[in-house]
């Protein structure tokens, strides 16, 4: 096999006749070399371009479509090997789309005659990952509080338009409330030609998150970030004020501030130990008074005729009588005003902000017992409380909650019953399907029974009966502000309960041949488990894995013969016919590219180790979420606090933005632990995102570039800590002049990778892994796909058993690099973006198609191939051709694949196609936008 250099650094030079501005496309120097030495030579090296038409709006492709113009055909060199374009000036991080200011909406108001309500948005009302978020609907304006993760998908599942949204006002500044920031900030931002944005407010907290954002963010323009109050040094007596933070003809909304107040030893509580991050916000939001009711009978005693000025009185102006020589004011005509409807958003995350939310003065004008409610008469209709049940339902809380006299209170934190109903009904949906199909894949029905634990139980029974007025929040519920005579709640939208039998009963008369499904599955399990007592692999024994296998043609798409693997590929493995259920799983957390979905979150894969721990392979927006929906709460931060380590593939946003909050929970679940920080391997530019962020939050991560764990610094490492000689030095073992590590960058590590690295290796040791070592791959600027093997072990028998091996591409053409990592895998996750036909838009984008992902592994001799990272134009199931499909299988959310189970599954696949057998069509085309960053 000849050998590979860095795909990226040995290409030609660009004809001079190529036009600057055109995106260029590239020949890597060879791909699908045949697996057997003999077959394989490199091709000559090209040097493709196409261009696309000047002014011409790029639409979303539909279906079987291309919006980019084919490459111009030309002859390829060597015969028998084939060649794979890609877009260099996007590998090289050159290619960023110009977008417009992205300049923030200005709309023309409505203050006459405004429907205003606000809506509880319930994300994380049942994973309890992250805060729910409040929408403040008015006929022009759209104001919503808080952006957890998942909102974005929230929104998307119940056709919340997120182009509406005008203002993000943040409770506080943390992973639980601003967590889906980014990513909508992003997809907002590749909206139209031009691109939107919004406006995002929060305390001066705010200030450290949107620095951290710019890490990432490609576009200055898409953050329009505003703090306010009072600088974090200031004592919490000096920001006792509300700051109003807009005021317009429909709302006027303020701000109040409040900081925890700590115990100090000496019985005293003070707030110099708060820390960014720390300070809570409460929100009133204010409507103006309404207008008393106009009297045409005092207008006509006034002198006025009936006309324009009926309508001038009735806005608040006064007018010339038409009859005698004076003027008419409103309140001459105008009965008595009602006061505007007012709501508070209250957030008191913890016990110790108790103390400082009591005494707040702004709020004594709402209080019924307060002595200013004689003088400046106001009343609060609506409070939405967004602490946890712990704090609103204490006694201390409860009896503040009292002073407001007849207020109608919404608890919107979190609570143990809300945990019952899935918030994402369809993709409960779609997961109670599957579960119902093929329950050995996806064993998360999408629904769980929670049992409170004790301290919840002894909680409830500390707490005083709440406060009169008081309900508890269900997703969609409404409180009423306009019309007045509507004020008041409103259930109308509250989705309808449903259970998983519902969901079964549905589908069974939808598709009344799927009844038959689970047992013929089930059989594919218990053939496996008699396969086991059968001969091992290495005899002669063929497992023949479905009829279409016989149907494969020896041909690839172009004509031109490609090379199949031994047939011994296709024997089961001995690390795999010697495994036990405990040795390791692989979760799909997220399936989807570019941005969450209704049926598919974005990138991120739990590898379960059991015993051993576990570890995240990318963590998108959602990640944490979605573990508590595929093991349940408790189940979820058991897997958190057991991580060994992270790997991110890229520094595109649907790869990461989940990290933050699983890092700040892991900390808060370990807090009087003794533990390590937790391992990130990522590409350096995410360190500057989690430094940045940590400012906000306790991470306690300790970061690794991904080019300190290329293969030949990998071995280097390992073979000089055998050999006793210690930590290496990075500068001798990785960047030395000539060496392989020159190949894939110029600039040294830092030093402080050196003690990152010894934690690397007790990584490994602790996870049963021989070897984890990054590979580059063609996507971005340093975008690595990752390998990771097992440690031999000794069956009963006596026999070594060779370790596991586990490659995942990340992102990525299809690329030498990832072929030669790919050599013997047991499993192969590749990502496949998109279908057969769209294969010019998966060239622009660095992305494979799904044949070209099957070809990989097919070159590399993988034992089985997951693809996964799909387009998010197929919601449910991407287009694949069946030919190809003789040990690949599609991954979908929450598939869990265990490593006993690698030798029947691609036979599920066409089994789980009965689901989908009338919904192979593009569901909601139209809704379908492209992320900026993708």
């Amino acid at each position: 096999m000849p050998q590979v250099a860095a795909p990226l650094r040995l290409l030609l030079p660009l004809s001079q006749t190529l036009v600057p501005t055109a995106p260029l496309l590239h020949l890597s120097r060879r791909l699908f070399a045949s697996s057997s030495p003999s077959l394989g030579r490199a091709a000559t090296l090209r040097a493709l371009a196409y261009r696309a038409q000047p002014g011409r709006r790029h639409h979303q492709p539909r279906r079987g479509s291309s919006t980019l113009r084919k490459a111009p055909k030309e002859e390829m060199a060597g015969a028998g090997d084939k060649e794979v374009a890609f877009n260099r000036k996007r590998a090289e991080g050159m290619d960023g789309r110009k977008r417009g200011t992205m300049e923030l909406k200005t709309r023309k108001l409505n203050p006459v005659n405004t429907t205003c309500y606000v809506q509880i948005l319930g994300t994380g009302m049942d994973t309890q990952d992250t805060s729910p978020s409040i929408l403040l609907f008015f006929d022009k304006q759209r104001f919503i509080f808080n952006a957890g993760e998942g909102l974005q998908r929230f929104c998307t599942e119940h056709k919340i338009k997120l182009s509406k949204i005008d203002h993000i006002f943040l409770t506080r500044v943390c992973s639980e409330t601003a967590g889906g920031l980014p990513g909508l900030v992003l997809t907002l931002a590749g909206i139209g030609d031009e691109g939107m944005s919004v406006n995002i407010w929060g305390p001066s907290d705010l200030d450290f998150l949107a620095g951290a954002m710019r890490s990432f963010i490609p576009n200055r323009a898409m953050l329009h970030t505003h703090s306010f109050g009072a600088e974090r040094n200031v004592s919490s007596s000096q920001s006792k004020d509300s700051v109003i933070i807009l005021d317009d003809e429909v709302v006027r909304i303020s701000a109040m501030f409040v900081k925890p107040r700590y115990c100090n030893g000496t019985g005293s509580l003070n707030d110099t130990d708060s820390k960014p991050g720390d300070t809570a916000i409460v929100y009133a939001c204010e409507l103006p008074e309404i207008k008393g009711k106009f009297d045409p009978a005092k207008a006509a005693a006034l002198g006025l005729k009936p006309g324009p000025k009926y309508r001038e009185l009735q806005l608040g102006n006064s007018v010339q009588s038409d009859k005698f020589d004076e003027m008419v004011h409103p309140s001459d005509v105008l009965g008595p005003s009602i006061p505007g409807p007012t709501v508070l958003l209250v957030d008191c995350p913890t016990q110790y902000h108790m103390p400082e939310l009591f005494s707040l003065k702004p709020l004594s004008c709402f209080y019924e017992d307060s002595f200013d409610q004689m003088e400046n008469s106001k009343k609060v209709n609506c409070i939405i409380h967004l602490g946890p049940s712990s704090v609103a339902k204490s006694v201390d809380y409860q009896n503040w909650m009292k002073r407001f006299g007849a207020t109608q209170h919404i608890m919107a934190g979190h609570e143990i019953k809300n945990m019952e109903i899935p918030i994402l009904k369809g993709s409960a949906r779609i997961s109670s399907r599957l579960n119902f199909v093929c329950p050995q894949l996806f064993p998360s029905s999408g629904f769980w029974s929670v049992k409170p634990a004790n301290d919840v139980m002894e909680n409830d029974k500390n707490t005083s009966s709440e406060a009169s007025g008081s309900v508890s929040a269900q997703n969609l519920l409404k409180f009423h502000l306009r019309p007045y005579a509507q004020l008041g709640l409103d259930n109308a939208s509250i989705p309808s309960l449903f259970t998983y039998k519902d969901i079964v009963e549905e589908l069974v008369s939808e598709i009344p041949e799927v009844k038959e499904v689970p047992e013929q599955v089930r059989k594919f399990w218990q053939n496996n488990a008699n396969d086991k007592n059968m001969p091992p692999a290495g005899s002669s024994m063929l497992m023949v894995e479905e009829p279409w296998i016989s149907q494969k043609s020896d041909k690839i798409d172009d004509g031109r013969p490609f090379q199949k693997c031994p047939r011994n590929n296709q024997e089961i493995p001995c690390c795999v016919e010697n495994a036990t259920r405990e040795d390791m799983e692989i979760t799909f957390l997220g399936t989807g590219s570019s941005q969450p979905s209704k049926y598919r979150n974005v990138s991120s894969i739990y590898v379960n180790l059991f015993a051993r721990g576990g570890m995240l392979l990318d963590c998108g927006e959602g990640t944490l979420g979605q573990l508590k929906r595929r093991f349940g709460v408790n189940g979820a931060d058991e897997a958190v606090k057991n991580l060994r380590c992270i790997w991110i593939s890229h520094i595109h946003a649907d790869h990461h933005t989940g990290l933050a909050r699983v890092l700040a929970l892991r900390s808060k679940l370990l807090n009087g632990t003794p533990h390590k920080p937790l391992l990130v391997i990522g590409p350096r530019p995410l360190e500057r995102f989690l430094n940045a962020y940590s400012t906000l939050e306790d991470l306690n991560m300790q970061f690794l570039d991904c080019r300190c764990t290329l293969k030949p610094s990998v071995d280097a490492f390992l073979c000089e800590n055998v050999t006793g000689s210690g930590t290496p030095q990075l500068e001798s073992t990785m960047f030395a002049p000539g060496s392989r590590m020159e190949n894939y960058n110029r600039k040294p590590a830092s030093p402080r990778d050196t003690t990152a690295l010894a934690n690397f290796k007790e990584v490994l040791q602790e996870s049963g892994l021989e070897i984890l070592y990054s590979v580059p791959v063609v996507h971005c600027p340093q975008a690595f796909g990752v390998v990771f093997r097992a440690m031999e072990k000794v069956n009963s028998a006596g026999k070594v058993i060779p370790g596991w091996k586990v490659v995942y591409s990340g992102d990525t053409r299809p690329c030498p690099a990832l072929i030669d990592a790919s050599r013997d895998a047991t499993v192969l996750i590749h990502e496949a973006t998109f279908e057969d036909s769209m294969k010019d838009e998966a060239i622009a984008r660095n992305h494979s198609t799904t044949k070209e992902a099957i070809e990989v592994g097919t070159a590399g001799g993988a034992y089985r191939i997951i693809l996964t990272h799909f387009s998010q134009r197929y919601p449910k199931i991407p287009v694949i051709d069946e030919v190809d499909m003789e040990k690949t299988c599609i991954a979908f959310d929450l598939m869990s694949v265990n490593l006993v189970d690698l030798p029947v599954l691609p036979k599920v696949l066409p089994h789980l196609k009965v689901l989908f057998k009338d919904e192979l069509v593009v569901e909601e085309a139209d809704d379908i936008q492209e992320a900026a960053v993708y």
